[in-house]
């Protein structure tokens, strides 16, 4: 393969050993057709001047990268799924495929896979992962991107030419083979499964793992696991307001589905808000809406306490708990940020943040159905006022239900206001990504074939990320 001088392969997760992670092969599918490659993800560990020649051998057959993992290890982990603690979890259709550094940040970033075949911990499953799904979650991530919120990143998708059976939807269906990019992929469940089996002896070793490679300034605390749990909590804080700010329902927000480097990943029954609120479920499954919308800050801090439970068994509590009570303050000091990076705006004071933040909230509320979550942002970014007045939603704008929010919004500075100069700004309405859309563009792809809207949504994506100017 044609190397880029920055490709610079680094495979570590080989290091934690036979507790961690088994070798595993990847599936031999009977189609291997390239739909999607990211080349500006690509090119940020020097992928991107591979072939899709090249590109298929190594992310659709799984030919291993020079320098780096000879063989794919899925890694073991264990996990509550809506709450209830399951034991027999673990890489049951992915595996982690390589290990690189990030051009120019030097960051530890990894390959890992989702449909690539069964492993050890498949139970029953087939290891697949409907080509849908993998549309879905490409869409997914570029949106979340373009809107600021610490994510993995869609690498690949390549069709596989099987037929699956799903029970959730019209079946046989698709099949795919999707690679992501992320900075980690160990999970608070990682942590759980030693725990489970009381090992505090392989806990340390994960710690020291995690803080060595994504955490190296906690190198030297004296209290390593509780100075990571501290860590993690402050980057969980920053994950949760960003969705929240961006009305996104994560859906399945188990304890196996969060990293410990508080990045966005694995996308099933998600949904982007159609409109404000708290109640907002995403898995049609979750009939108690355990994971709502606004529920997410009350479930990660949940997650968190899970994973401060394992680290009890290498530490004492008291920091632990310390660490924990920092989750609400880092929280509300984090969506005013995510809130007001969202409306273009420079920070004031901690109390004018949050008197902005919570009319905003409530104004969004008043808008009723007419105002969905996106448009709301877009039409006020960089406090643009006359802009919004005179906009399709003017008339709501104008509503006194908006009074207090165009009150306080008059004493913000505006953030780089030639922003709104992009020709992104000139456009009536903002890209979003709701579930009927999706639908279409799936409609297109599954009934015709056709690719041309599902390229054309991820071009108008990117249109927009570039114009907000958040990533």
């Amino acid at each position: 393969m044609p190397v880029s001088p920055a490709y610079r392969p680094d495979p570590h997760v080989q290091e934690l050993g036979p507790d961690f992670a088994d070798p595993v092969a990847a599936a031999d599918f009977p189609m291997t057709l390239l739909r999607f490659r990211n080349d500006r993800a690509a090119a940020s560990v020097g992928l991107e001047t591979l072939t899709d020649e090249e590109w298929v051998a190594h992310f659709g057959r799984f030919q291993p990268l020079p320098g780096n993992l000879e063989t794919p290890l899925a890694q073991r982990y264990h996990g509550h799924q809506f709450r209830v603690y399951n034991p027999d979890l673990g890489d049951g259709r992915g595996f982690t495929f390589a290990q690189m550094r990030e051009a120019g940040s030097g960051r530890l970033l990894e390959l890992g896979t989702k449909g690539s075949g069964q492993t050890p911990w498949s139970r029953q499953g087939d290891g697949r992962l409907t080509l849908k799904g993998g549309v879905r979650e490409v869409l997914a991530t570029a949106m979340l991107e373009a809107l600021g919120v610490p994510t993995s990143k869609s690498f690949s998708l390549i069709e596989t030419g099987e037929p699956l059976t799903r029970g959730d939807e019209p079946s046989p269906t698709r099949s795919s083979v999707l690679v992501r990019l992320s900075h980690s992929h160990v999970r608070f469940g990682s942590f759980q499964r030693h725990a489970f089996h009381q090992k505090p002896e392989r806990i340390t070793a994960l710690v020291d793992h995690v803080v060595e490679l994504y955490y190296p300034e906690l190198g030297n605390a004296p209290d390593r696991a509780a100075a990571l749990l501290g860590a993690v909590v402050a980057r969980a804080a920053t994950l949760t307001s960003r969705w929240m700010a961006a009305g996104f329902v994560h859906g399945v927000l188990n304890t196996d589905n969060m990293n410990i480097t508080g990045e966005s990943f694995d996308y099933g029954p998600f949904r982007f808000l159609p409109r404000n609120d708290p109640n907002f479920t995403a898995a049609y499954f979750d009939s108690a809406g355990l994971y709502s919308f606004g529920r997410q800050p009350e479930t990660v801090f949940w997650n968190l306490q899970q994973l401060a439970g394992c680290l009890s068994l290498v530490t004492a509590q008291e920091p632990l708990a310390e660490a924990l009570n920092g989750f609400g303050p880092a929280y509300r000091e984090a969506l005013a940020a995510a809130m007001l990076s969202r409306l273009g705006l420079r920070r004031r004071s901690t109390e004018e943040d949050a008197a902005l933040v919570n009319s905003a909230f409530r104004a969004i509320s008043v808008g009723g159905e007419r105002l969905r979550w996106e448009p709301f942002f877009f039409d006020w970014f960089c406090g643009a006022g006359e802009r919004a007045l005179s906009g399709p939603r003017g008339d709501i704008y104008a509503d006194e239900g908006f009074a207090d929010f165009r009150q306080l919004l008059k004493a913000y500075a505006v953030e780089r206001p030639e922003r709104l100069e992009a020709a992104y700004f000139a456009q009536p309405e903002p890209e979003e990504l709701l579930y009927d859309e999706i639908e279409v563009i799936w409609g297109h792809i599954d009934a015709r074939d056709d690719w041309a809207p599902f390229h054309a949504k991820l071009a108008a994506i990117e249109t927009a990320r570039r114009a907000y100017a958040l990533a």
